[in-house]
């Protein structure tokens, strides 16, 4: 399967820490909470992102899930994450909260980028007869706002996200579902993904390729699903598949 390069058909790509870099979402919440500060007297910038850090960490591992699972949408759980931490700061006008969750709205397509290698990477498949999709853990809103603004969704055949088909990755049924709507079968595919635990046990659970981007170097324990291939970039791609190498 995966040492037979030439009969690969499609590469399915995973979104954040994959394509898709956050490192803005600092900035972005660091404005949004200059803007609400600024309309609530009394309320300091710098006490509004340590509350709403805070209020991420605990309340955040407890939604995932049903975000993932589209049971939560991306609106929803960001209006209650700036309610609790606007709450933590003394203020418990619903209003307010709603005035926030819109200005983090309004700053977000700063907190994401594509990588400066996916970006490479897309111009090389734009070359190529290799079908594209994307698989993502993500409410439906969450993923298709990022997606548009980023200009990926032009860029793939397909987008598969978890908050639309009630599954989520590593359940193999998401990554069929991808194969299927490219048309090819999961042995002629390949994922690749920065996550051993839902990407490539995901993977192979569902008979494709698996490729670990591990762009931080992390040692895999023997306990770690074993990927058929280790990247540090998406540029070593090109030493894998021959279609890249054009």
């Amino acid at each position: 399967m995966v040492d037979g390069t030439s009969s690969i058909k499609a590469l399915f790509f995973d979104l954040y820490g994959t394509l898709v870099d956050n490192g803005g979402r600092g900035e972005a919440i660091r404005r949004t909470c200059v803007e609400v500060a600024a309309a609530i007297p009394g309320l300091d910038a710098d006490q509004l992102a340590q509350a709403n850090a805070e209020v991420w960490r605990e309340y955040w591992p407890h939604l995932e899930e049903q975000w993932s699972l589209g049971t939560l949408d991306g609106a929803g759980v960001s209006l209650e994450a700036w309610t609790r931490a606007l709450r933590a700061c003394g203020c418990e006008d619903e209003a307010l909260a709603r005035l926030a969750r819109d200005t983090w709205r309004r700053h977000q397509p700063i907190a994401l980028s594509l990588y400066a290698d996916a970006r490479d990477l897309f111009t090389r498949l734009a070359r190529t007869r290799l079908r594209l999709a994307l698989i993502t853990n993500a409410a439906s809103d969450s993923a298709r706002e990022a997606v548009a603004a980023l200009g990926i969704e032009e860029r793939v055949s397909t987008v598969v996200v978890s908050g639309e088909l009630g599954v989520a990755k590593p359940d193999a049924a998401i990554f069929a579902a991808a194969a299927q709507s490219v048309g090819v079968d999961p042995g002629d595919a390949w994922h690749v993904g920065d996550s051993l635990r839902t990407d490539v046990a995901g993977a192979k659970a569902a008979g494709l390729g698996a490729v670990w981007l591990n762009r931080d170097g992390l040692a895999r324990t023997a306990a770690d699903p074993k990927p058929d291939h280790e990247i540090r970039s998406l540029t070593e791609l090109a030493w894998l598949l021959p279609a890249l190498q054009h």
